[in-house]
């Protein structure tokens, strides 16, 4: 596994040097700009939807998604991104120690 993760870093530093190699200092085009811009959201929200749900190839609906509804909630009253962490854990440990 740790062969795996080292692999993984080297090659996400070798992507990250070769943009500006390749651009030699140009600008990229602004469709592909508005694009790289959406592109980090929508990781992230791939990977919290896999962490969220995902299991032993299948779909789990457990205690998580409590969490991440909690999460959500904390986020829709513009609360700040710890708060938002330590509501949803509580919420999710608070779930796993009821049920």
């Amino acid at each position: 596994m740790w062969i795996v993760i080292a692999v993984v870093g080297a090659a996400t530093v070798a992507l990250k040097a070769v943009g500006p190699v390749i651009l030699g200092g140009r600008q990229l085009p602004e469709g592909l700009n508005s694009l790289l811009f959406l592109l980090a959201p929508a990781l992230l929200g791939a990977l919290v939807v896999t962490q969220a749900v995902g299991g032993d190839r299948q779909i789990v609906l457990d205690d998580r998604l409590v969490g991440i509804g909690a999460a959500l909630v904390a986020i829709a009253l513009r609360l700040p991104l710890i708060a938002v962490v330590v509501i949803a854990a509580t919420v999710t440990a608070a779930v796993r120690a009821l049920g």
